[in-house]
């Protein structure tokens, strides 16, 4: 039978080459070579291109999803004002994911009625993972956490509300 070596060497030939498949035959083993025909690539941006209209279509309806959707989000930002009189974002400095604790087993840095003061670490954001702990900035007791663990977050995303 051929060597690994050879077989590599007849792949990249008949690559090379304008042969569509290839049988060795030897000693009752049987190698068979097949490349993917050009017609069969060809088919594929066919498809693709039968999918754009179907995100059109979908992107259609999707104005007329956001247009239902601002009354809901007016009544929830209305009311989270009043409880902002007396309180500060922690923000998050960078896009990545929001972790609550320093690892899966550790309990998370704080919690709803935890004291921070400026240097207290409340979260780690990992980016190109690297992890960033991230610190209060600011003194008071965690009102609200607005951010889940594991979720995916934006540079200045609200993470926590701080009661002075």
């Amino acid at each position: 039978m051929l060597k690994v070596q050879e077989i590599r060497e007849l792949i990249k030939l008949i690559d090379q080459s304008s042969i569509d498949e290839f049988t060795y035959e030897q000693d009752g083993e049987k190698l068979k070579l097949r490349k993917q025909s050009k017609r069969s690539v060809e088919v594929q941006p066919e498809t693709v291109k039968e999918e754009v209209p179907v995100q059109h279509t979908e992107e259609v309806k999707a104005p007329v999803k956001a247009e239902k959707q601002p009354e809901p989000v007016k009544e929830k930002t209305a009311a989270p004002e009043a409880d902002h009189e007396n309180t500060t974002e922690i923000k998050s400095p960078m896009v990545g994911t929001f972790y609550e604790a320093s690892s899966p087993d550790a309990g998370p840095f704080v919690k709803v009625g935890s004291k921070v003061t400026a240097d207290s670490t409340v979260c780690i954001v990992e980016a190109m993972k690297l992890f960033n702990e991230i610190e209060a900035e600011t003194e008071g007791e965690i009102v609200k956490i607005l951010v889940e663990n594991g979720q995916l977050v934006e540079y200045g995303q609200p993470l926590f509300l701080v009661k002075k």
